[in-house]
């Protein structure tokens, strides 16, 4: 499954979360790290999901670039 990410910039670093899992959420100082850390959590959340009995939900949220 692929699933759309948000990372977004802030002042002292970066964060991340994925519309189609709630509560999916990370904040890292780097690019990188933001990347590797909302990957983790993606797997983490799916796996809690699986384990609890909850069905995971199917990617929706499409990206798209607006050029001005």
């Amino acid at each position: 499954m692929r699933y759309a990410v948000v990372i977004e910039k802030s002042e002292t670093g970066y964060g991340a979360y994925v519309p189609d899992l709630p509560g999916c959420v990370v904040v890292g100082e780097t690019l990188p790290e933001t990347e590797q850390l909302i990957q983790e959590a993606v797997e983490f959340h799916l796996e809690g999901l699986r384990g609890d009995g909850v069905r995971v939900p199917e990617p929706s949220a499409v990206a798209h670039y607006v050029e001005v």
